[in-house]
């Protein structure tokens, strides 16, 4: 994935030889001369690595250490001074400067600092995709009812031939959490996951998101290029969570872009290749859709190469008693609780309950009750009525 470096500094010359100078060393850069600029980036998501002037028009540069404290991401930040100042030095490593470079600034010097805070970069973005991957496993756990080993055994399949798939099912029946596991289970396991939340992306954004864009290729645009969801995902899978909402014209693109296997940034006119595994969810009835057109019948053959259907919990109670298990020993590591148990008239009940909101309902259940749990037991009494009026 490109490195994104900011050069922020007042100095004219300087800022423009350096930007020049660490484009060429193949970083991605952009060059600002106030504090304002630089903010307005961050703030924006854009910049790995700031290279950080200490005297600027409208700051004090160590002061944005502070600020970076509160910002997710934190990138390195190399300070550049005219006035090296061991005190000051000091102070700013210890509110997280990565390094300092002193004027004139010996360019050589300014790659390596920039590599160093470049691998920074990389090894938390490895660590985020190790998190995610083993949330995912926490997340995860099948059953052994026969329609479930079935299930598993066909995302395996998909996940070694790295095809496209749609994944059918109600709502809370964990699509998200078996496309997750089709991730982990192919060769694309070491690569990205990247969600693409469609219902929470505005339709007028879609495309920006999807592919990216180019410089003030739009109204409000970032002043650098922004990188697409299908872009960050090249080499990985691409996971569309409800692609039934996804505009029409939208459709139309994203089927090209998965037939021609490139497309183009938004306001660009170079097609950036990629090579992704597709892996849609839907809880809606495509076929329905594509009678009333609303989809499109060709973007349902280009995706439906496997479909996999996730049944719902009502249809595989046989699984609820290990569902349960799982659960609690989840919620007593994430919230320091020692629930041992729960009792058989509780688990009557939820075994006999519909679960109308499936899998993650259940969970919702279970959170309560240990909420209410004073014992080591979960027992009925813990549970809504609801859950133990409608099962019986």
């Amino acid at each position: 994935m490109a490195v994104t470096i900011l050069v922020v500094d007042d100095e004219t010359n300087f800022r423009d030889e350096a930007v020049v100078f660490l484009t060429h060393s193949g970083y991605e850069v952009i060059g600002v001369p106030t504090m304002t600029d630089l903010r307005k980036l961050v703030d924006q998501g854009i910049g790995d690595v700031i290279l950080l002037d200490v005297m600027l028009p409208d700051g004090y540069g160590p002061n944005l250490l502070l600020e970076l404290q509160e910002n997710a991401f934190r990138p390195p930040v190399i300070l550049i001074t005219a006035y090296p100042n061991l005190e000051m030095a000091v102070e700013a490593m210890k509110n997280g400067a990565q390094d300092f470079l002193s004027k004139p600034v010996d360019f050589g010097r300014m790659v390596t600092a920039v590599q160093r805070a470049v691998e920074l970069v990389d090894m938390r973005r490895e660590l985020i995709l190790a998190r995610q991957t083993r949330q995912a496993q926490m997340d995860f756990v099948a059953g052994k009812s026969p329609a479930m080993q079935k299930v598993l055994s066909d995302a395996r399949r998909v996940a070694e031939a790295s095809v496209s798939v749609i994944i059918n099912g109600e709502t809370g029946t964990g699509k998200e959490v078996l496309a997750h596991y089709i991730h982990q289970c192919g060769p694309r396991a070491k690569k990205q996951f990247v969600d693409v939340n469609s219902p929470g992306i505005q339709p007028t954004m879609i495309e920006a998101e999807l592919f990216g864009a180019e410089p003030h290729a739009y109204t409000d645009a970032a002043p650098k290029r922004k990188t697409g969801l299908m872009e960050h995902a090249d080499g990985g899978v691409l996971f569309f969570d409800e692609v039934a909402v996804m505009p029409m014209e939208m459709q139309v693109k994203l089927l090209r872009a998965l037939e021609e296997r490139s497309f183009r940034r938004l306001g660009g006119l170079a097609p950036v290749k990629v090579d992704i595994q597709l892996i849609a969810a839907t809880n809606r009835d495509l076929p329905a859709m594509i009678e009333a057109g609303t989809f499109r019948l060709d973007l349902f053959y280009r995706l439906n190469v496997v479909d996999l259907w996730l049944p719902p919990l009502r249809e595989r109670k046989e699984d609820i008693p290990e569902l349960v298990g799982f659960f609690i020993r989840r919620f007593n590591q994430e919230k320091g609780v020692r629930i041992m148990d729960v009792t058989s008239r509780a688990m009557d009940a939820l075994v006999a309950y519909r679960w109308p909101g499936n899998i993650r309902e259940l969970r919702n259940v279970l959170e309560r009750a240990i909420i209410f749990c004073d014992d080591e037991v979960i027992d009925i009494g813990h549970l809504p009525q609801d859950v133990v009026h409608l099962s019986k």
